[in-house]
């Protein structure tokens, strides 16, 4: 199945966070905060303004982005679990 987000919503797929602290400490499920960044998977085509015109999002699928920690609404798509949000709780791309 696929799915098209409207508007200015994105879905993001959460990447996994370490499973392991600097010193070595490797933290139990129970122990560990969702990570608050992930990759864009879909974008809807973007909000409208005033006059009635389509601006175009400024993130892309592919992004690697950070979110706000209560960001979004969880759903499940085809068994994976995946994160709706507008793009106003997106804090920024992620660049290498």
């Amino acid at each position: 199945m696929k799915f098209r987000p409207l508007h200015d919503r994105v879905v993001v797929k959460r990447l996994e966070s370490d499973q392991k602290t600097k010193g070595g400490i490797i933290i139990p499920d129970t122990a560990k905060e969702k990570p608050q960044e992930g990759e864009v998977i879909a974008v809807g085509p973007g909000a409208r303004d005033d006059s009635g015109k389509v601006v175009a999002l400024d993130v892309k699928a592919g992004d690697r982005i950070l979110f706000g920690k209560w960001s979004g609404t969880e759903v499940k798509i085809d068994g994976e679990e995946l994160l709706v949000m507008k793009e106003s709780d997106i804090m920024g791309v992620i660049e290498k």
